[in-house]
């Protein structure tokens, strides 16, 4: 009996440690379509998409492998990671930020709208350069 309840336990953990890694790594574009307005281009190698995020807004927690964020106007932006302090950044218009992979949840703390071109960086086969 106890060895059940072990088991059951055990099962049961595992089930929920499963779910919390899917609620943590949802895609942007799913979980924050409000913000994420659209996808600019897709390929193997990368996704390019338009971001707003309105002051006061938020995006929950959502998953994006190495990136590059392109700030298009001026904002106060957020950033918790899982486990982690939230840090806040100024960003400023024409300023490019490269990003490790990541989960994490953003806020818009300022007073304007955040616009951002976010291009995430797909992992897929080297491609040789070419010799000039």
């Amino acid at each position: 009996m106890k060895t059940m309840k072990m088991t059951s336990m055990a099962l049961l953990l595992g089930l929920f440690l499963t779910l919390s890694a899917n609620v943590y790594a949802q895609d942007p574009m799913t979980v924050a379509p409000s913000a994420y307005k659209k996808v600019l281009l897709e390929n193997e190698k990368v996704r390019v998409m338009e971001v707003e995020l309105a002051p006061g807004a938020e995006v929950p927690w959502h998953s994006h492998p190495n990136h590059v964020v392109y700030a298009l106007a001026d904002g106060k932006l957020e950033l918790t990671e899982k486990g982690k302090t939230a840090v806040v950044a100024d960003v400023k218009a024409g300023e490019a930020m490269y990003f490790p992979a990541v989960t994490h949840m953003a806020k818009n703390v300022g007073e304007t709208t955040l616009k951002m071109i976010v291009t995430e960086l797909k992992m897929g086969k080297m491609s040789k350069m070419k010799k000039m």
